[in-house]
């Protein structure tokens, strides 16, 4: 490609730097991968910065996702579910994905359903802040799922006004 934007059309790599020593410019390899590779005639500092700010344009309106974590036993008690369940809402509403654990210890390994239906109960009383992205699955002593926050934000629904109530 010319200095101008122009289709100047396959040309050797020899005549493309004469051209470009002749118009006091630098010959910058665009898209390597191409076949035949496409090459520009133009200031190369001028090229640095621009490619140096679409990356970070780009990187602006990456959106970073944080993986909170929980952590149950199978035999936990009303109240520490409640509470436990609250700190999962108010994560849910804040927009983060939450990593459920489930810890199995000594016989309670035998008995993985325990935990399976624990898992099947926190994600339904949940589900209208958010869903399951992965299903509970065993891993060693622990049962684990992720939970991740629904993607358009409703109006405030009841959970999140008492998620947030809590907080305060």
């Amino acid at each position: 490609m010319g200095p101008n934007g122009e289709q100047v059309g396959i040309v050797r790599i020899e005549d493309a730097l004469r051209l470009a020593e002749e118009a006091d410019l630098d010959l910058v390899e665009v898209a390597p991968q191409a076949r035949p590779p496409v090459a520009k005639l133009m200031d190369f500092g001028k090229f640095k910065y621009e490619s140096a700010q679409k990356a970070r344009e780009s990187r602006r309106n990456q959106q970073l996702t944080v993986i909170k974590e929980q952590k149950l036993r199978p035999k936990i008690d009303q109240h520490d579910y409640e509470t436990k369940k609250g700190h999962v809402s108010r994560f849910l509403a804040q927009g983060n994905k939450v990593k459920v654990t489930i810890m199995f210890r000594g016989r309670e390994q035998s008995r993985p359903e325990l935990g399976f239906r624990l898992l099947e109960k926190l994600a339904e009383d949940v589900s209208d802040l958010g869903f399951i992205e992965s299903k509970p699955k065993q891993d060693g002593r622990n049962m684990i799922m992720v939970l991740a926050p629904h993607k358009n934000p409703k109006a405030k629904s009841k959970a999140t006004k008492e998620a947030e109530g809590a907080e305060s």
